[in-house]
């Protein structure tokens, strides 16, 4: 059976995952790279950018889980690109380069929609105005009996998670302070009772939370 799973899922100790203040240069916000530097240190994250090198560790064998067994990926315009409202500029394509990581069908959320657009790689992001659910059943219809990831920002995972739509969810508790942002939490009161919970800390001083239904 298909599963709807979130990897790599970062949040800060007030339960931000996103930094205010997100721009084209700054795709995480005031926050910067101290979010996910746990992840940029991971050999796993160096082969994805052609890198050499990274850590093999136990942030390691969490961060390498975000692909195996995946169709589709799912996720909000924000994680897309910093654009706001109508598009103003078709011709960019978003932060993941001309090679984009995912090599699989994208849904991107948005109420401005857009052709789809075909990357290098296998990744083809496709642009709907669909609620989580429609979103999904689309979603796994295109994912050809593989599972599908739902890729953030925090928004779309916080709708995901109120609709009840989520399987599996790793979330990495990231030791900083944040004051602003976006929260994730935010109406998911008493979330952890639908999950079997497990926790992990490892020596870069993140704490890995797996729930799975």
């Amino acid at each position: 059976m298909s599963l709807v799973r979130v990897h790599n899922f970062s949040v800060s100790l007030d339960g931000f995952s996103a930094g205010a203040d997100q721009s084209g240069e700054a795709p995480f916000g005031h926050a910067g790279q101290r979010l996910v530097r746990w992840f940029m240190g991971t050999r796993s994250f160096h082969v994805t950018t052609g890198q050499e090198g990274g850590s093999t560790g136990i942030d390691d064998a969490f961060a390498r889980n975000w692909g195996p067994g995946i169709g589709v990926e799912i996720m909000g315009r924000n994680k897309f690109g910093p654009q706001r409202g109508p598009w103003t500029n078709e011709e960019w394509k978003g932060w993941w380069g001309e090679e984009p990581p995912f090599h699989t069908p994208v849904f991107v959320l948005t109420h401005h929609l857009r052709p789809s657009i075909e990357m290098k790689g296998g990744t083809t992001f496709r642009f709907t105005d669909a609620r989580p659910a429609q979103a999904l059943a689309a979603a796994k219809e295109a994912a050809g009996g593989l599972d599908v990831r739902i890729g953030g920002g925090p928004a779309t995972v916080r709708q995901f998670l109120a609709a009840d739509l989520i399987d599996h969810l790793h979330v990495v508790i990231v030791p900083i302070v944040l004051g602003r942002g976006e929260r994730v939490w935010d109406g998911l009161e008493e979330l952890e009772q639908r999950f079997d919970v497990e926790a992990v800390s490892t020596p870069s001083g993140v704490t890995h939370l797996t729930f799975t239904r």
